[in-house]
């Protein structure tokens, strides 16, 4: 469990557009932009961000960084990573 992940993104709108697609896929409803522009998906176990980064600079990947999101079954590991797959993402 965690209480809030932020990743960092260069065009937050299409980021929203693939986690819209993947966790909703496991049943979290559309992420929700605030006034400074970062997307947030809250849930009662925690919330999971995305923000171009703070510093002005290019978001880049966390090294050895892993986001894990609970599914109650293989059939919703299933569907989030084919709804991943069908919105750009890589196998």
């Amino acid at each position: 469990m965690f209480s809030h992940v932020l990743v960092g993104s260069d065009d937050v709108a299409i980021s929203k557009k693939f986690y819209d697609a993947v966790l909703g896929a496991i049943g979290v409803p559309e992420g929700k932009i605030d006034g400074k522009g970062r997307a947030f998906y809250r849930t009662p176990t925690g919330t999971f961000g995305i923000s171009k980064p703070i510093d002005g600079n290019a978001a880049t990947p966390a090294n050895g960084g892993t986001i894990g999101f609970i599914c109650d079954s293989p059939d919703k590991v299933k569907a989030f990573h084919d709804a991943g797959v069908a919105s750009g993402g890589k196998s």
